[in-house]
């Protein structure tokens, strides 16, 4: 038979209370990352002029120096600067406000752009591959000094790149993938020098392209790693290093708490973590869930770093009162 018991449900979400203080709790996670994502676009802008300079400057001097080595790691540059410039556009598409059409705005544009990098990254690792293969069957002499100098150029500005890109990497994953690309590359550029320092003084040709599929390494090694960060991001998974059973303990804990119900986890982008959950109450006036929602928002944040809680107050626990949502039809909702 289904439960008539009477049922009060209400939805409440950071702005839902009126109170001020309530507001600018709920908000508080995505002010936190505001303020490191409006100087990722200058940061990113000045990565990308560097990018264009390096690989450029890269080219001419492989070219004229017979080394696989640079070609390879301007091959990767070009790469980065067709990365670094998707990068920045997904930042600027990201920056607009939500609509009726995406509701929780454009910040998962920034998703989309880091699976982009990874097939540029891809292409041009198998550009380095085939090239590395020819000059292991067609060995050509190398001149070291240019190498070395070029290196040189490359460790100052992929250096200087990874260091401006290193703040906005812990929050957004556009930046980190970029980031990432900076730091392969400065660790490229440094394993150049040193082959460079080599053939000074050992004429070790088979170094210059056995070197290149070292960097091939670094690229697979950091594509992986944004992919997999990607993909969970789209499919809507639990982030990365959260708990669900420890949220659910943690609120339960709480006085005016019966029980929690049908929790859900998910990355609206790198940078932010919208939940929800189903919170069962004493039955009661839906005014007096404002306290307890305001104190479960900031629990959520201070705790979980949520900056988008969406709760469900009920006085009767629906469904079996499961810890995730159960994929039924709607008499799951009306407790049958």
């Amino acid at each position: 038979m289904p439960d008539v018991r009477k049922q009060e449900r209400t939805i409440i979400n950071p702005g839902d209370t009126g109170d001020t203080e309530s507001h600018e709790t709920g908000e508080g996670g995505h002010h936190h990352h505001v303020d490191v994502e409006d100087t990722s676009g200058a940061r990113l802008l000045i990565t990308l002029v560097l990018n264009l300079v390096i690989p450029v400057a890269q080219v001419i001097g492989g070219v004229y120096a017979h080394s696989m080595a640079l070609l390879s790691d301007a091959a990767h540059n070009f790469s980065d600067f067709a990365a670094i410039l998707i990068a920045y556009f997904a930042h600027l598409v990201g920056k607009k406000g939500a609509s009726v059409h995406n509701t929780f705005g454009y910040r998962r544009v920034e998703v989309m752009a880091a699976v982009i990098n990874v097939v540029i990254l891809l292409g041009a690792s198998c550009f380095i591959v085939y090239e590395a293969v020819e000059r292991f069957q067609h060995p050509q002499s190398v001149l070291g000094k240019i190498v070395i100098w070029l290196a040189c150029v490359g460790i100052v500005g992929n250096g200087f790149s990874a260091i401006l890109l290193h703040r906005g990497s812990g929050h957004n994953l556009n930046v980190r993938g970029a980031f990432l690309h900076m730091m392969g590359d400065f660790l490229t550029s440094v394993a150049v020098l040193v082959s460079g320092i080599v053939l000074l003084f050992r004429p070790w040709y088979w170094l210059d392209p056995l070197l290149s599929l070292v960097i091939v390494v670094f690229i697979l090694k950091n594509c992986w790693s944004i992919l997999k960060e990607a993909t969970g991001i789209l499919m809507n998974a639990t982030p990365r290093g959260m708990d669900i059973q420890e949220i659910r303990d943690c609120l339960e804990s709480m006085p005016g708490v019966c029980g929690v119900h049908y929790l859900h986890a998910w990355n609206v982008s790198s940078a932010s973590i919208a939940f929800s959950c189903h919170i069962q109450v004493e039955d009661q006036l839906v005014s007096n869930t404002e306290a307890l929602a305001h104190t479960i928002r900031h629990e959520l944040h201070e705790r979980f770093d949520i900056d988008h809680p969406i709760l469900q107050f009920e006085t009767v626990q629906c469904g079996n009162g499961g810890v995730l949502c159960e994929i039924l039809g709607g008499d799951a909702l009306h407790g049958q």
